[in-house]
């Protein structure tokens, strides 16, 4: 980490390993940030993963614009946010005061919405994809006080669509948030089998390439950089109407399950 970070090492006369080896012994010690450690800081070794991964890590908010996870009360809601009128943007639980939320007790929501897993490839490597990477990262976030929520979510109407503010198949979500803003979709022959007419599925770009099935380190990055980040990014709005292709997905199905009956 000294070599990925700017921590300078020197060593210190050291009273444990002197009882233990009966000489006199010295020990290292770092120098983060102006401050010396007898151990590596968290904050150092944060920093050190994050520029190993490429991610940037979140600037702290500006005073009293956070809310009330850094803050003594919570921030208004943006403009945009899906949040009703009068309520606030929080990362506590729904249902949770969160003043008086465990302090040492965060929750990650992660939520997976899907066409169908019998039969759409892209969602069924998606749903696997998914799974490893929380299986790769649960030891860290267990080991961090961070308690993991995954809902799989089967969307099997416009109306559910409209409401759930599904947009393109299959979806991730950290604590509402997709893990990838910019929509792409390509041509999924599994899910036309399915329904009876050529309808798209998501792709998904990762370090300058296109993938039909989000990779592992894709996820593991989101997850991190919503475990780490220092405020609060407010929910999207939902959109007033289906995409086209959603709604072509649903026509076709009713269509076809139509003539089958």
């Amino acid at each position: 980490i000294e070599d990925i970070l700017n921590i300078e090492v020197s060593e210190n006369y050291c009273d444990s390993c002197t009882n233990l080896l009966g000489t006199n012994t010295y020990c290292r010690t770092v120098t983060f940030e102006g401050s010396e450690y007898e151990d590596i800081p968290a904050k150092a070794i944060r920093q050190a993963a994050f520029k190993v991964l490429g991610i940037e890590e979140e600037k702290a908010p500006a005073e009293n614009s956070g809310c009330g996870c850094n803050s003594s009360s919570c921030c208004p809601p943006p403009a945009e946010s899906r949040v009703p009128t009068g309520q606030t943007v929080c990362c506590a639980p729904q249902g949770t005061d969160s003043s008086i939320t465990d302090p040492e007790k965060r929750r990650l929501d992660i939520e997976f919405l899907f066409l169908d897993l019998n039969v759409c490839v892209p969602c069924r490597g998606t749903d696997s994809s998914l799974e490893e990477a929380i299986s790769e990262v649960s030891s860290v976030l267990e080991a961090t006080g961070i308690e993991v929520d995954v809902r799989k979510i089967h969307v099997q109407s416009e109306e559910q669509a409209l409401e759930l503010g599904f947009v393109s198949s299959p979806t991730i979500r950290i604590n509402g948030q997709d893990i990838q803003l910019e929509v792409r979709e390509s041509l999924c022959e599994s899910c036309g089998d399915l329904c009876g007419d050529d309808v798209d599925c998501r792709v998904w770009f990762y370090r300058g390439k296109e993938y039909s099935v989000p990779p592992k380190g894709l996820i593991i990055e989101a997850i991190l950089r919503e475990v780490y980040k220092d405020e609060c990014a407010a929910i999207p709005a939902r959109p007033a109407e289906l995409p086209d292709n959603l709604k072509k997905f649903f026509a076709a199905r009713q269509k076809n399950e139509t003539n089958i009956d």
